[in-house]
């Protein structure tokens, strides 16, 4: 039975960021489903939970491939804790990795500050692209109707979010794991990814290069899951 890839978006963003992808996936004859996460911060803390509860949701009963976008590599040992052996591999794509075991929050220490000044004195951030200057968010989506497509999505995420404790279950990384990474800064991410004997690939891109080269980034997935 081949597997489903179940591809992860950040709750930064939204599913529109791996609809290329699922795609180019289901072109090749390989089923794919993509979760919808831009509900989970509504409810208020901690919000993990409901990232789990949304992808059960959307996984089928079959075996699954995860593949974790962004800062949804955080959620990837309790996902695949919640599904259990339906998991047979994890790629983490331009996606931050795990520690083995502990606790682990969305966001480094050194960037609550940047986040701090952004979310204001209600606690509540822009959307993601408003981060960032024009020109960046253009390079990174050079499509004007995928741009907008994108920011329409995004959810207005809560400053906590970024600051929630995620528990990372041991022995989570017990199944195949592998990097796919575009370009700095998740370079020091394909080091780490390195280091623990994964398989790593580059595509240079930028952040959302899966939205610019959607076969491109399908090809590897199936690679590095070794998935045919």
């Amino acid at each position: 039975m081949r597997s489903t890839f179940l591809l992860v978006h950040s709750p930064s963003v939204g599913p529109s960021t791996w609809a290329p992808v699922a795609r180019s996936l289901e072109l090749r004859g390989h089923a794919a489903v993509v979760p919808d996460l831009t509900g989970v911060s509504t409810g208020g803390a901690p919000y993990w939970p409901r990232v789990v509860d949304a992808v059960r949701a959307a996984a089928p009963e079959t075996p699954v491939v995860l593949a974790a976008h962004s800062n949804a590599g955080f959620f990837v040992p309790v996902i695949k804790e919640a599904l259990g052996e339906r998991v047979v591999a994890c790629v983490f794509a331009d996606a931050h990795i795990p520690p083995r075991q502990g606790l682990v929050r969305t966001a480094e220490e050194a960037f609550l500050p940047f986040l701090h000044d952004l979310a204001g004195p209600y606690g509540v951030l822009p959307r993601w692209t408003d981060w960032w200057d024009e020109e960046d968010v253009v390079a990174m989506l050079p499509d004007p109707a995928e741009r907008v497509r994108v920011a329409a999505e995004q959810p207005r995420l809560p400053l906590d979010y970024y600051t929630q404790a995620i528990p990372v279950p041991a022995g989570w990384d017990d199944v195949r794991c592998s990097c796919l990474w575009y370009g700095p800064p998740y370079d020091k991410v394909a080091e780490e990814a390195a280091r623990r004997g994964w398989p790593v690939t580059r595509l240079p891109g930028r952040h959302l290069h899966q939205l610019v080269s959607p076969d491109e980034v399908a090809a590897a997935l199936l690679k590095l899951s070794r998935t045919s």
